[in-house]
């Protein structure tokens, strides 16, 4: 019984993981997500793939355009 616990605790926690979403800071509160901000989740970014998924070149990321990349998969969840 020990052990079934064990490795129900571990599913849970694996499927914890594999849900958690990378947490984006707006950490001068304009609203959006500059490309140090990003940059700050998603230490890979580059900025040719910022601009990418700043579809209305406005410099920034907004809620919907992150929420857009990581649907469309160009950033992880």
């Amino acid at each position: 019984m020990k052990k079934f616990v064990l490795a129900l605790g571990a599913i849970a926690a694996f499927a914890a993981a594999a849900n958690a979403q990378t947490t984006v800071t707006d950490t001068d509160g304009s609203g959006a997500y500059s490309i140090e901000e990003l940059t700050a989740a998603y230490p890979d970014l580059t900025a040719e793939v910022f601009a990418t998924i700043d579809v209305n070149a406005d410099g920034v990321v907004d809620a919907d355009e992150l929420a857009a990349a990581r649907e469309a998969g160009t950033l992880a969840p």
